[in-house]
């Protein structure tokens, strides 16, 4: 019998951005996230990968380090998908892989603003340790994006 507690293996926040579509949708690129999430230090692209694929390479402020692969991208739906490929030190589970997907309110009393959902869905060997630091990073870093793009 296992000692490990059952949890979901995913993970969704969202937030209203009080800012149109085009000014958040801006940042939503992986290279550029430290420029609105703080615990990220730097953000660039990873040299001599192929030139079809995009890995870039996040410096967290703690020392960590992720290097995510976009799997996907849609200027039109306005989401953009990724993995992380490697990570120092190593994570505690095989794999992740997130979307963040932007959406333009266009009415009611938040008409103009941004709804903005970031997910993520983990392998079977994510623990609920795991899904709640993911929980709680993705809605500090929303929080983060909401602040930068008020101060543009």
């Amino acid at each position: 019998m296992s000692s490990r507690i059952p949890t979901s293996t995913s993970v969704t926040e969202s937030a209203v951005i009080n800012a149109p579509l085009s000014a958040v949708w801006h940042l939503i690129k992986l290279q550029d996230f430290h420029h609105f999430w703080t615990k990220l230090e730097k953000s660039h692209h990873v040299k001599g990968t192929s030139h079809e694929t995009d890995v870039v390479k996040w410096t967290f402020k703690d020392g960590t380090v992720l290097e995510v692969k976009q799997e996907e991208q849609s200027t039109i739906d306005h989401f953009i998908t990724y993995s992380v490929i490697t990570a120092t030190p190593a994570l505690s589970y095989t794999s992740v892989i997130s979307t963040i997907r932007c959406f333009a309110v266009t009415s009611g009393q938040h008409e103009g603003s941004t709804f903005v959902q970031w997910s993520g869905n983990f392998s079977s060997d994510a623990d609920a340790g795991v899904i709640e630091d993911a929980r709680f990073k993705r809605k500090e870093a929303l929080a983060d994006l909401a602040t930068a793009v008020a101060k543009k």
